[in-house]
């Protein structure tokens, strides 16, 4: 069985799936996917499908399988490398790929996940009462 190699990168995973997607193969990465978000405490989960020629509606429902996935485990999902006949196949599918950002690349991806970082900053708690005067 193929698996599909999962890379860090930081706080961020990259998948690049460079083979054909059987059920089984897509069940192990699922797995794979979601074990290494929680070791590496991930962020970020950004998926090259810039190797496939044809995405049906079975990878359509496993990438949006993959994101629910990682969103739970409180990582976001970017999907790169879709070619125009992929973008048009999915659309006249109807698979909108709810929850699913896209990037025309890697590196546009991790913008995205940098930005998406950046919005939900929420500044430490100050240990240290504000109101109370300061020593002399």
């Amino acid at each position: 069985m193929d698996r599909v190699p999962v890379l860090k990168l930081g706080d961020v995973l990259l998948v690049s799936i460079q083979v054909d997607l059987a059920d089984k193969t897509t069940v192990q990465l699922e797995e794979d996917l979601s074990e290494r978000i929680v070791a590496t405490g991930a962020r970020g989960v950004i998926i090259d499908i810039s190797a496939l020629d044809i995405v049906d509606s079975f990878v359509g429902r496993m990438l949006a399988t993959i994101a629910a996935i990682s969103r739970v485990l409180d990582a976001e999902t970017v999907v790169v490398g879709m070619r125009p006949a992929v973008a048009i196949t999915l659309v006249e599918l109807g698979l909108s790929l709810h929850g699913i950002q896209t990037a025309l690349n890697v590196e546009r991806a991790l913008e995205v996940l940098s930005r998406a970082r950046d919005d939900d900053w929420i500044p430490p708690l100050d240990t240290e009462d504000d109101t109370a005067p300061a020593a002399p």
